[in-house]
């Protein structure tokens, strides 16, 4: 039987409007369509705007890296998006994240933070993908940590993320350097 999986678009096979954004995503700080942004493709405005949010929330926030990638492995390991967790997870500790908090977060366990602003974006992160909300004292550390911008700036990056791993579950691409995910299912 095939599959019914969304097929990844290939250069040699994208219309004009489509090579158009995969040369615009190609030449930005990205240098590579792949991912969700690969996907994304078969909707060429989609792709295109949804990558420009993406660039504004990688590289133009108030958080440093290490506090993005700290909700991004959160979100990923929330929705087991194997293929968000292989990209972000291998330079996690390269950005400060300590291996106790990304070995943690892949085994769903609450980490032991001993950054108040870590401890601060992953409550925030686990209760909007939790509940859904933010409780009135979580909202609070962040804004105080990061102001309202910083606020607003995380919950776009976590559903940006979970945007981005729909679009993967639609397509299941393979693994960025091949191989099985280190993400268990959940319940592993």
């Amino acid at each position: 039987m095939s599959s019914r999986r969304i097929p990844l678009p290939t250069f040699d096979a994208l219309d004009a409007d489509q090579r158009a954004v995969h040369d615009a995503i190609a030449a930005g700080p990205r240098g590579r369509v792949r991912g969700p942004t690969q996907i994304w493709l078969h909707s060429p405005e989609l792709a295109d705007r949804a990558q420009r949010l993406g660039e504004t929330l990688r590289w133009g926030t108030v958080f440093e890296e290490r506090l993005s990638k700290l909700a991004i492995l959160v979100t990923a390991r929330h929705v087991t998006a194997h293929y968000v967790w292989r990209n972000h997870s291998p330079t996690a500790e390269a950005c400060g994240l300590s291996a106790a908090v990304v070995d943690a977060i892949r085994h769903r366990r609450t980490p032991v933070f001993e950054r108040e602003d870590e401890a601060a974006v992953h409550a925030f992160t686990t209760q909007v993908l939790e509940r859904h909300r933010v409780d009135d004292d979580t909202l609070g550390r962040v804004t105080d940590l990061f102001g309202a911008r910083g606020a607003v700036e995380l919950g776009a990056l976590i559903g940006y993320y979970h945007m981005g791993a729909i679009a993967l579950e639609l397509a299941r691409p393979p693994l960025v350097g091949g191989g099985v995910s280190d993400l268990p299912e959940l319940g592993g």
